[in-house]
């Protein structure tokens, strides 16, 4: 089991905002959070990847304990949960590769074109962040999750202001994730991409 989460709770101060969530993911499998806004998938998304404590309960992942600032529960979760800030004077592939390297990528320059030319960035690959627009931004962050180590991603609402193209290379990319074996957790109000991807759903409504 790559994540288990049992009688998750979160609160702030006197208001609870999620009470007893459990759930699991399997490798392999992808897991959707659905519910209207204000119903706690966000500060679900926060507490499994280790960026908010919960109140109560326990979040496993790959058997242990989570525990955010250990270097191998980091290489084991690739989160996107917020827009990322680029660096401004830093070209797109340029990004990835030193992400990459990071990493201990063999082939950083490479493998970040590769990445770029599948997410249908291949074009921007010279241009610096600022440059793009709002959809290749998004793209462009999503894809830092897909150029590191990881048994699980976690995304929120990954469907946000991507086009249909890239729409659909959310869902081929997800679904390759599935294949490789690594589990997927993400919140969304995309019922095409709960429906391609999702294997089960987690409802907070």
């Amino acid at each position: 089991m790559v994540l288990s989460v049992r009688g998750l709770c979160r609160s702030y101060g006197s208001r609870p905002v999620l009470v007893d969530v459990g759930l699991r993911v399997g490798a392999g499998e992808a897991v959707a959070v659905t519910g209207p806004n204000g119903s706690g998938k966000t500060t679900l998304l926060r507490c499994i990847a280790g960026l908010e404590r919960p109140s109560a309960g326990s979040v496993e992942l790959c058997g242990a304990p989570l525990r955010e600032p250990d270097a191998l529960t980091r290489r084991r979760i690739a989160a996107a949960l917020d827009d990322l800030d680029f660096f401004p004077d830093i070209p797109v592939a340029e990004h990835l590769a030193l992400l990459l390297l990071a990493h201990g990528d063999p082939a950083p320059d490479e493998h970040a074109a590769a990445l770029l030319a599948g997410a249908g960035l291949g074009e921007i690959a010279g241009q610096l962040p600022v440059s793009l627009s709002s959809g290749q931004r998004r793209r462009l962050g999503l894809l830092t999750c897909f150029a590191r180590p990881r048994d699980l991603v976690v995304l929120d609402e990954p469907e946000q202001r991507l086009d249909r193209a890239g729409r659909d290379w959310l869902i081929r990319q997800l679904q390759q994730e599935k294949r490789l074996g690594h589990g997927v957790l993400m919140a969304t109000h995309d019922a095409e991409l709960t429906r391609r991807v999702a294997d089960r759903v987690v409802d907070l409504s």
